[in-house]
C-alpha cells in the first residue's frame, strides 16, 4: 500500500494494487487499471503497474506510455517525471515537455541519471531524494525540467531509510526500515542537503509518507491511512 501528495491531491494503491483518489473523506477509484504505485504532481497522474509497465492518467483512465519499465514512478518535480527502472535500479527521468504531453500513443524517451536508487522522488523547489539498495540516503542538489540534467549527487549520513519524499516546497520526510518517520531538518537553496534528522514520533510502524500544504500523509504497516496537519 502506498500514498502520495502533491498539488492539493492525494492518490492512493491499495494492497490490491488498485488506484484511488481522495475527494473530502472517500476514497474514488481512479481509472480501471491496477496500479501498484501511483503519483501525482505537476506533471499529472503517474503510475507503475504490477508488470512494472508506465502508465499516465488520461480523459479518466490510464493509458500506457510506451517505453522503459518502472517499478516506481515519481509526478513531483517541476514538470518532469522521475522513476526507477524495474530490474536495474537506473535512475531516469522524462523531460517535461514530453511529460506534459504524454497521451499514449508514442514511446517515450527517458534520460538515465548516471545513478542506481531504489526510491527517488523530485519537488519543484529544491532537487530531488533518493534511497538507494544499501538503504542510503542521496540527494541531487539540481535537475532541470527542460533536459533532465542533474549536479551536485550528495550522500547524506542519517538512518537506514526504505524511501523518501520531497514536497513542493523543499519538505523531505523519509520512513526507515524499521517503519519510523524523520524529517530533514535546516534544507534551503544554498544547503540543500539540509543539516538534520528530526524524528517524527508515532504509535505503529509506518510502511509510506507523503507531504504536501502542511499535510503528512501516512500509510501503516497495518494498511491505515493516518493524517497529520500542522
Amino acid at each position: 500500500m502506498q500514498i502520495d501528495a502533491g498539488m492539493g491531491k492525494v492518490v492512493v494503491a491499495d494492497k490490491y494494487k488498485r488506484p484511488y483518489f481522495l475527494s473530502g473523506v472517500a476514497l474514488y477509484r481512479l481509472g480501471r487499471m491496477g496500479m501498484k504505485h501511483v503519483s501525482v504532481g505537476a506533471g499529472g497522474v503517474w503510475g507503475s503497474s504490477n508488470a512494472n509497465k508506465v502508465y499516465k492518467y488520461v480523459a479518466g483512465d490510464f493509458r500506457l506510455a510506451k517505453g522503459l519499465s518502472m517499478y516506481q514512478v515519481d509526478a513531483g518535480g517541476d514538470g518532469q517525471i522521475v522513476g526507477v527502472g524495474s530490474g536495474s535500479y537506473n535512475t531516469y527521468c522524462l523531460k517535461e515537455k514530453t511529460a506534459l504531453g504524454c497521451c499514449g500513443r508514442s514511446t517515450l524517451s527517458w534520460t538515465y541519471l548516471s545513478r542506481k536508487m531504489m526510491y527517488y522522488s523530485c519537488g519543484s523547489k529544491w532537487g530531488c531524494w533518493g534511497v538507494d539498495k544499501r538503504y542510503r540516503i542521496w540527494v541531487t542538489k539540481n535537475i532541470s525540467p527542460t533536459n533532465c540534467r542533474t549536479s551536485g549527487w550528495t550522500a547524506v549520513s542519517g538512518p537506514r531509510m526504505k524511501m523518501i519524499e520531497v514536497s513542493s516546497d523543499g519538505k523531505v520526510f523519509g520512513v526507515t526500515t524499521t517503519g519510523k518517520i524523520y524529517q530533514r531538518a535546516g534544507i534551503t537553496n544554498r544547503r540543500r542537503q539540509g543539516t538534520r534528522w528530526l524524528y517524527v514520533p508515532m504509535c505503529m510502524p509506518v510502511r509510506h509518507v507523503s507531504y504536501d500544504l502542511r499535510n503528512l500523509w501516512i500509510v501503516t504497516t497495518s494498511g491505515l491511512i493516518m493524517k497529520c496537519s500542522h
